[in-house]
């Protein structure tokens, strides 16, 4: 996948400025797609060169004008052609696996440190999704059937970070029994 992608995937269903499709990434594909503020700004460029998006300016009183970008029928059309192609398997680069994997150069200790920061981490996203998952639940029952297939990413997330949760409670088992 592609920012690019994301970006027109979060324009489909409502116009925004760079702004607005920056807080849409951290309340919803935040949690599965990153994407830094200068990258959604550059893409939006490019999308606009590409003919997949147009803007509109809106002025504001004490801040520059903003643009408001919207798909045009072109991408519209790219958005569903890339939704009706294969996408290839999620691969993982993960730094604390490779310290892990060469764990036995380095003091335990360490590891255990590292590993409670990362349970940390872990904690706090599964605790901030499932009160996601509460919000969509509480909605009625017609309103959730227009989240449906986002709450099915929302449930991988939940897994997910379930699943690595169970995982650290391996790696913590591991290295107390290596005392």
């Amino acid at each position: 996948m592609s920012l690019k992608h994301a970006i027109l995937i979060l324009l489909e269903s409502e116009p925004g400025s760079g702004y607005d499709l920056v807080k849409r990434f951290k309340a919803g594909l935040g949690y599965f797609w990153n994407a830094k503020h200068q990258q959604v700004y550059l893409e939006l460029k490019k999308l606009s060169e590409a003919g997949w998006l147009a803007f509109e300016e809106e002025a504001q009183d004490s801040r520059p004008d903003k643009k408001v970008y919207r798909l045009t029928p072109a991408g519209h059309a790219e958005l569903l052609r890339w939704l009706s192609e294969p996408v290839a398997p999620n691969r993982i680069n993960d730094a604390l696996l490779v310290k892990l994997y060469g764990g036995t150069l380095t003091d335990e200790a360490n590891l255990r440190e590292e590993m409670a920061r990362h349970v940390a981490i872990h904690l706090k996203t599964l605790d901030s999704l499932q009160a996601i998952e509460r919000e969509l639940l509480a909605l009625p029952e017609a309103e959730r059937l227009a989240w449906r297939l986002p709450y099915l990413t929302l449930r991988r997330g939940i897994l997910g970070e379930q699943a690595w949760l169970a995982w650290a409670d391996e790696v913590a088992q591991t290295l107390r029994s290596a005392d």
